[in-house]
């Protein structure tokens, strides 16, 4: 088991979920990526620099694609909690893997 298996099974099962679909969603559309822990949360880097983090908390999935993650994707954001590099997504609400989906291909693109 490595970090990331350790960190994504220490949390409820509907998180460790939500935790393993981003993880998969990144695995496909950034192959050449590599995982590692930074700043105690999930990171994948892409050619020497951060491409996303992402962290499981009691009532959100924290997901940090940068600032121009979120910037770019300022519309179909509203609704959740943002700040200049996070977005919160509630697990209360269903996980928008879509959204999730196409924040990490524009930042696969932004880094080849």
């Amino acid at each position: 088991m490595n970090e990331i298996d350790a960190y994504i099974r220490q949390f409820p099962d509907d998180t460790r979920e939500r935790l393993t679909v981003i993880r998969e969603i990144v695995r496909e559309l950034a192959p050449q990526a590599t995982e590692r822990i930074c700043m105690r949360m999930p990171t994948f880097d892409l050619n020497g620099k951060w491409l996303v983090h992402y962290a499981g908390f009691d009532k959100h999935i924290g997901f940090y694609p940068q600032p121009e993650g979120v910037a770019a994707f300022k519309e179909q954001l509203k609704g959740y909690k943002t700040s200049k590099g996070s977005i919160q997504f509630p697990l209360d609400k269903p996980l928008p893997a879509e959204l999730i989906r196409e924040i990490v291909a524009f930042r696969v693109a932004a880094q080849t």
